[in-house]
């Protein structure tokens, strides 16, 4: 198993009550640029509390990142901002269930990040953050000239419904 470009293990023994700052080098911004297919990360911090039930931590703070990504039409460089609250519950890995057996997850279940041994990674559920944040239809102040120019229209003009903007209904 390969380690994550943002790997920040945490034992979950140490986890009660630490207080965290925690922030990419530019080596591990570079690889998580390649692994999101961004231009570049110029920023990826997040400061996070930790708080321990047992066998069970939960994480809460904020992720701040400033990046570049490509438009999704012109392919020209967008500079990006995300600042964004964070919460994470890490549990035990459930390993009585058969991979073929059928599981059912409640709300509270969809926010678990399941761990293996007694450590998590808070770096990667922090990458995983910056990836879920990433727009990736994000479009720049060129898409609607590089539509025209290549003959495509607009999303409103092209979609699944615009043939029906051009039915009326008798009055």
């Amino acid at each position: 198993m390969n380690t994550p470009e943002f790997s920040r293990p945490i034992d979950i023994r140490q986890a009660s009550g630490r207080e965290l700052k925690l922030e990419a080098s530019a080596d591990e911004r570079k690889a998580l640029s390649s692994r999101f297919n961004l231009v570049r990360i110029d920023q990826l911090e997040a400061n996070v509390s930790l708080d321990r039930k047992d066998r069970m931590a939960e994480a809460t703070g904020r992720l701040v990142a400033t990046f570049v990504q490509s438009c999704a039409v012109s392919a020209e460089d967008l500079p990006v901002s995300i600042d964004e609250e964070l919460f994470f519950r890490f549990v035990p890995a459930d390993e009585d269930h058969k991979p073929d057996e059928e599981i059912e997850i409640d709300a509270n279940a969809c926010d678990e990040i399941e761990y293996h041994g007694t450590s998590f990674d808070i770096g990667e559920a922090l990458a995983q953050s910056l990836g879920l944040a990433i727009d990736p239809y994000a479009v720049g102040p060129e898409a609607e000239a590089t539509r025209e120019r290549a003959g495509i229209g607009t999303p409103d003009e092209n979609g699944p419904f615009a043939a029906l903007k051009g039915l009326k209904l008798d009055e």
